[in-house]
């Protein structure tokens, strides 16, 4: 997967060089990135990519944060099970 297919529109890549950014801007910069996504699912292999791209050049920085919380989220995150059982 290249860094092109990862992140087309280069929000990730911009929001590493904003002077200053803040965690909470970094969380919006993510969803807006995970929102463009819309028609492949993403994974937690696609926001490792990213921390691979990123994440060992700033790992100070509020994004790789944001990347480490959402990958940890996606790969613990509790299934839904459905049917009538989940319905009592």
């Amino acid at each position: 997967m290249t860094p092109d297919e990862i992140d087309p529109k280069g929000l990730i890549r911009e929001a590493y060089r904003i002077e200053g950014v803040s965690l909470e801007d970094c969380r919006g910069i993510f969803f807006d990135w995970v929102l463009g996504h819309r028609e492949r699912r993403i994974g937690a292999a696609e926001v490792a990519a990213l921390l691979d791209l990123y994440g060992g050049v700033a790992p100070d920085h509020p994004m790789t944060r944001v990347l480490r919380e959402g990958k940890d989220s996606i790969t613990t995150a509790p299934r839904r099970r459905g049917g009538a059982r989940a319905r009592r």
